[in-house]
């Protein structure tokens, strides 16, 4: 269809290979198949996006649209494929039988296409395009969005969307790139490089140690207020340790718990008990004195920092740049200095 004018169709005159109708009605033919296919593309986005947050207003505030116009899209793709996709109720929706498959194969064709868009971009060129990022909350804030900032800067084609969040999602189902996460790799269908050692202590105010004494032996801690972090579903107020080549566990009684990092690390520099933290946490303020390392013989289980990406053979261009751009600056963090 190179160099036919469609604007025009209608004013040709004369025979042509179809006739002047015949014309017409292939141009409209080819025209309505492009508006097909893009609706159908826009319309398994759009039912994704409603099964993963699970509340029609949520998704319509996702597209910028009122929440009776996303009901009413919501209706006319059911009309057209002439089944009920989702159970809805006035807080949320639940997906039907059908709307389990269509969705699965939603995420597949979905994923195929950005496979295909990645595979394309990727032949050279500066890198370009969206990258999902998810994070964790307080790395997240505190140290990928700085670097993010600096990504752009040299890549500002590069359109970066960073998500935190205190549990690890499912990458492919949420359509994320990467994420970046402490600890083990979560899913197996996953690729992971590791971004640093990441080493965890148990630590303290010197204002409390002063006032109830610094612990010698992790039985000591029983007489001690400590305080814990509950993430992932794990049992905060169990503390698992190896010494001298021995596996030890200890059940301490939490002062106070929080699913907060930067609410439990605020609690220890206000001298309230003896916390858990990883080293990149705890640099500056052992550095300055404010926070004091206990019990350093005591060695817990690290939480080393990883990138997971989705397992493609074809990774987008954007995607390796950021990477690589982690790994390259990832020593902008300070080493944790262990006492002697």
């Amino acid at each position: 269809m190179t160099g036919v004018n469609t604007n025009n169709c209608e004013q040709i005159q004369g025979p042509s290979l179809f006739g002047t109708d015949g014309l017409i009605i292939h141009l409209n033919s080819y025209n309505f198949l492009l508006k097909v296919k893009t609706d159908i593309s826009s319309d398994l986005e759009f039912f994704v996006l409603i099964a993963r947050l699970g509340n029609l207003s949520a998704a319509a505030r996702a597209l910028d649209i009122t929440p009776p116009a996303a009901t009413k899209r919501l209706a006319q793709l059911e009309s057209r494929l002439g089944v009920r996709l989702v159970n809805r109720t006035t807080r949320s929706i639940s997906l039907t039988s059908e709307g389990e498959i269509y969705l699965s194969y939603a995420n597949k064709i979905l994923a195929e296409i950005k496979e295909m868009e990645d595979a394309v971009a990727s032949g050279g060129g500066s890198p370009r395009g969206l990258l999902r990022v998810n994070a964790t909350l307080g790395f997240g804030r505190t140290a990928i969005a700085p670097l993010v900032s600096e990504f752009v800067r040299r890549y500002p084609q590069v359109e970066v969307q960073l998500e935190v969040s205190d549990k690890p999602i499912d990458l492919v189902e949420n359509g994320c790139d990467l994420a970046i996460r402490f600890g083990t790799l979560p899913d197996a269908r996953l690729n992971a490089r590791k971004l640093m050692s990441n080493r965890r202590f148990l630590c303290a105010s010197p204002i409390y140690l002063e006032r109830h004494g610094t612990p010698k032996t992790l039985a000591d801690l029983n007489q001690h207020r400590c305080i814990t972090h509950r993430q992932n579903d794990e049992a905060a107020a169990t503390w698992r340790f190896t010494h001298q080549g021995r596996n030890e566990v200890i059940k301490v009684e939490s002062a106070l718990s929080s699913n907060d990092g930067d609410i439990v690390l605020g609690w220890a520099l206000d001298a309230h008990g003896i916390l858990i933290r990883s080293e990149w946490d705890l640099a500056k303020y052992v550095k300055s004195g404010r926070l004091k390392i206990i019990l350093p013989d005591y060695v817990l289980p690290s939480a080393d920092l990883f990138v997971y990406y989705p397992n493609r053979r074809n990774q987008s261009t954007r995607a390796r740049a950021f990477i690589d751009f982690l790994i390259e600056h990832i020593d902008m963090l300070a080493a944790l200095p262990l006492p002697d």
